[in-house]
């Protein structure tokens, strides 16, 4: 009995076979990766397993329990626990076991990457990640990839010091080829709260610790193509390859279901077309909405084709709209946020271009495309996402903000840019050096005054004073200065008050409801929405910190359960049936207050 119970448990984790290193890019594209011979790596202990990401990819089956059994464990390890041959090996004639050898040839991609001298791709892509390959399940294809397998030749490193670098090398940082085990965890725990609320990501799957706190970290997506993967081959003029990774993608995307509506014809790149204005005018209004900053540039190097968020490196989430702040990358400052929204447009003229060179033969300059069509679907996908929000966020419906944008969008407009006024507003201090790069402050916080407005309406049914309103907004941030009121401020905390109301006297009405019973209901939304314990870049680096304490005191489905609770208790959608507070407890409550202390910063 024992043994065809473990025949059977193997069988359903039979999925991981296909992880083997082979993916349709290699055929379609050969020129479009660096090929890697791949050995064992061991000492490795899984810290982190996503089992509802697992099974999602039919890699476990439904009702797996969320415990790493032997047989789990052994079957990620086999799988991931590995570590390239590399440049450097073969230069030095380095051998090992032929047991270690693994068959498949994993695939380092090359794409552009604006870090690099060469701006055309010739020598950049994954510097430290290989792809593990693809699975499908129920429909969806999922490519897998993992980072710190070593260092490939596609590194900066290797590009600016003209050599190739020994995996795990430690006289240079980035160029080693590994990885550490506070940044798995750290993606895993950003990667699941933006999850939660529906942010376009990739996931983390596990994580395997092994000596010195290096570690492998595995991610997942329905597609792991980089506008970036493109780039790359308009900047060199090469045509075909070009044409033949656009027509993979929209294959893949068919495959996928995303796109089953797509002509078979030519007119497969107008859909593409508009599809990816659309996708990155929503992304880019997110982004800003929800004070993401996702360092967008002109190479498409840090985000995916649909917009999903990747390499959490630089990845923070403000508790307020910081929009001045810039990741110091020691030879460069970032993009800010509200630069996001140009670079996100900029990478649609791209595409433009490029769509234009696959049909026409002729590579145009870019700025012949500035004024196309298709950068009207961007703004418009835009603007529409940035209505949208500010209506989610003041606590209406969806039906409700549906009837507003299509009979109130003046008034809701209005409404934002006396917002944006607050929202924007900055502290007198000027630019400050932070951890790491430099911003200046933001004073106000938004999601207060939207959570705390509407019950104060209820309880007095009338317009609250200047000084209350500026009481309720201002944030650690602020200043005695910063808080000053003057004649303008006044104007604007009276068209801002003035507008609220006007909006849900609209919507009230067309809903056949007392402004009362309308706000009420607001005012329920609007305090989910806009919760105060809202995670922010700092807050993760500490809890991370805590997680990595307790992970020889915890079990793998222990610590899962740690970052899936977190997660839900970070879901901002009022249709879900919220976490309640008494139930969080131990660790995850200790999580809970390092939200809440550090919620208004970056």
């Amino acid at each position: 009995m024992k043994n065809i119970q473990s025949t059977t448990k193997k069988d359903s984790y039979k999925k991981f076979n296909g992880l083997d290193g082979s993916h349709p890019f290699q055929k379609i594209l050969p020129e479009g990766f660096v090929g890697y011979k791949a050995r064992t790596r061991r000492g490795g202990k899984v810290r982190y397993f996503n089992f509802d990401l697992a099974v999602q990819m039919g890699l476990i089956p439904k009702d797996h329990n969320f415990e790493l059994d032997k047989e789990l464990e052994k079957k990620i390890l086999d799988t991931f626990a590995i570590i390239i041959i590399n440049e450097f090996d073969i230069e030095n004639d380095k051998k090992f076991p032929e047991k270690e050898i693994r068959s498949g040839t994993f695939m380092a991609t090359r794409y552009l990457q604006l870090q690099h001298k060469d701006k055309k791709g010739r020598a950049s892509g994954d510097g430290r990640s290989v792809w593990n390959g693809q699975v499908r399940h129920q429909g969806k294809t999922w490519d897998v990839s993992s980072c710190g397998t070593g260092a490939t030749k596609l590194s900066p490193a290797t590009a600016k010091y003209e050599k190739f670098f020994e995996s795990g090398d430690p006289s240079i940082s980035y160029g080693c080829g590994y990885a550490e085990i506070d940044e798995g965890i750290a993606q895993a725990l950003f990667s699941e709260v933006f999850y939660q609320n529906e942010v376009q990501t990739e996931r983390t799957l596990a994580v395997i610790e092994f000596e010195k706190g290096y570690a492998i970290n595995i991610r997942a997506h329905q597609n792991l193509l980089r506008p970036s993967h493109f780039f790359m081959y308009l900047k060199q003029n090469e045509i075909e390859p070009l044409k033949d990774l656009v027509d993979f993608y929209i294959e893949g995307q068919r495959q996928n279901k995303h796109w089953e509506s797509c002509p078979k014809g030519s007119g497969k790149y107008e859909f593409f077309l508009n599809e990816l204005a659309k996708t990155f005018g929503y992304t880019a209004s997110v982004f800003e909405n929800e004070y993401i900053f996702c360092w967008l540039d002109w190479d498409g190097d840090n985000i995916l084709m649909d917009g999903g968020i990747i390499d959490y490196g630089s990845i923070r989430q403000f508790g307020m709209f910081h929009s001045e702040y810039r990741y110091d990358d020691d030879d460069r400052f970032s993009t800010s946020i509200l630069e996001q929204r140009d670079k996100a447009r900029y990478i649609v003229q791209t595409f433009i271009q490029l769509i234009d060179y696959i049909q026409s033969g002729e590579k145009k300059n870019i700025n012949d495309f500035k004024k196309h069509k298709v950068l009207d679907v961007f703004d418009d996908s835009f603007e529409n996402e940035k209505n949208e929000n500010i209506l989610f966020k003041m606590g209406f419906s969806k039906k409700e903000s549906n009837y507003l944008i299509k009979n109130e969008l003046k008034l809701t407009k209005e409404f934002r840019k006396v917002f944006s006024y607050f929202e924007r507003a900055k502290s007198k201090k000027g630019v400050i050096k932070v951890a790491d790069g430099i911003s200046v402050d933001a004073i106000f916080c938004m999601r207060d005054i939207l959570r705390t407005l509407p019950k104060l309406l209820i309880t007095r049914k009338e317009k609250i004073t200047d000084s209350e309103f500026i009481e309720i907004l201002k944030s650690n941030y602020a200043t005695k200065e910063d808080c000053e009121i003057n004649a303008y401020r006044s104007k604007m905390i009276k068209l801002y008050q003035d507008l609220y109301w006007k909006l849900i006297e609209k919507s009230a009405k067309h809903s056949r409801q007392s402004f009362e019973k309308h706000i009420l209901s607001l005012s329920m939304r609007a305090s989910v929405v806009n919760k105060m314990e809202r995670v922010t870049g700092d807050s993760i680096s500490i809890i991370v910190e805590k997680l990595l304490k307790e992970r020889n005191k915890s079990s793998v489905g222990e610590i899962y359960k740690l970052i899936k609770d977190f997660a839900e208790i970070q879901n901002f959608n009022p249709s879900e049936k919220p976490k309640l507070q008494k139930e969080v407890k131990g660790l995850v409550k200790q999580f809970f207050e390092i939200v809440k202390e550090h919620r208004e910063g970056l």
